[in-house]
């Protein structure tokens, strides 16, 4: 399901071949069609037709207006269902390509190309698809499996700083949930750059795969995977409302802080481990300014979280370093006093 492209492309190529789709769409948004367009584009073996959509890129694209728009151009392409939707961009692309691609006509196959580190190592793995919706992330959408994910390393080269560190904190997530070594190998990168983070990619992508594989509608362990995510979206949709929207990652980066600190709350996990923890994602990750949100309008926020039940906010939380539960309710009290660790952290 996951292939890791070789300077030809030749996988992806075969893959063509096998699947002989009808036709071609090459969802990308402005900076994937200036930068990573023309690298698929030259290694491409096919006679296939095939037509690119352009989207403007951000968080603010994914969006029901946005989806209606691409289900219109499917429809004057004249799309029918054995066409392959090809989606080469970041999270923001896959999602959406994806949700429009498994919803068109009840479903047409679409592959991801993630070009960036978070879509690498997150967005595009483990058949979630979505779409924003009144400033909630990812409140609509399906679970649909793309047929083949195909990554190219070397896209990472043409990403700035924000887009690397936003990728990573879901790596560093992946080491807290699931494998202390891969998370003691990442704190050890000195310096985040494509080449020092690149030999522990596959590590990442891998241990998703295997969580979506033993749980594919979340049901269970799953859940795992939200850790940081259910303040970290909060705060990411803040932000949106305000007009300042932030990276993924540092949303994430933020719920991690403020989670493995209500891990210790819960007496789940000791004092030391929580500091270690917190004092390693600090280094890659500077504090942000949530000092103009209260705790009833995060509050609110995080009731709405998709993975919520009965009414209750549930927290995915660590027992260790590379061991995490899920189903944990947290009183508001506890929430409110995460909060204020984070904004006082020095």
């Amino acid at each position: 399901m996951i292939s890791i492209l070789d300077e030809d492309f030749s996988q992806l190529n075969d893959f063509l071949k096998t699947l002989k789709p009808t036709k071609l769409l090459i969802l990308v948004d402005e900076n994937t069609h200036e930068h990573c367009l023309p690298i698929l584009l030259g290694n491409l073996e096919t006679e296939i037709p095939f037509e690119i959509i352009e989207i403007a890129a951000g968080e603010e694209m994914k969006n029901l207006e946005t989806a209606a728009q691409l289900w219109e151009i499917l429809t004057e392409f004249e799309t029918d269902r054995k066409a392959l939707m090809i989606n080469l961009g970041g999270g923001v692309i896959t999602d959406i390509g994806g949700f429009v691609a498994s919803t068109y006509k009840r479903g047409i196959p679409f592959i991801n190309i993630p070009t960036t580190l978070l879509g690498m190592c997150d967005a595009s793995i483990g058949g979630k698809t979505g779409i924003d919706h009144q400033y909630l992330k990812n409140i609509i959408g399906t679970f649909a499996h793309p047929e083949h994910i195909f990554v190219f390393p070397e896209f990472l080269k043409t990403l700035p700083l924000n887009e690397i560190r936003s990728g990573f904190a879901e790596m560093l997530k992946h080491g807290l949930i699931a494998d202390q070594n891969h998370w003691e190998d990442l704190i050890s990168i000195e310096k985040l750059v494509p080449e020092n983070i690149k030999p522990f990619i596959e590590t990442s992508m891998k241990i998703k795969e295997k969580v979506v594989e033993e749980d594919f509608k979340e049901q269970h362990i799953r859940k795992t995977l939200n850790f940081g995510h259910t303040i970290g979206h909060a705060i990411e949709s803040l932000f949106l409302v305000k007009g300042k929207p932030i990276m993924h990652g540092e949303a994430v980066a933020l719920g991690m802080i403020c989670e493995t600190h209500l891990s210790f709350l819960e007496n789940l996990i000791s004092k030391d481990t929580a500091e270690n923890i917190v004092f390693n994602i600090r280094k890659f990750f500077p504090n942000l300014d949530i000092s103009n949100f209260s705790a009833e309008e995060i509050l609110d926020f995080m009731k709405n979280d998709k993975k919520n039940s009965f009414g209750n906010v549930s927290f995915s939380l660590l027992k260790n370093i590379g061991n995490a539960t899920f189903n944990s309710s947290v009183s508001n009290e506890k929430i409110n006093y995460a909060l204020h660790y984070y904004q006082n952290l020095g």
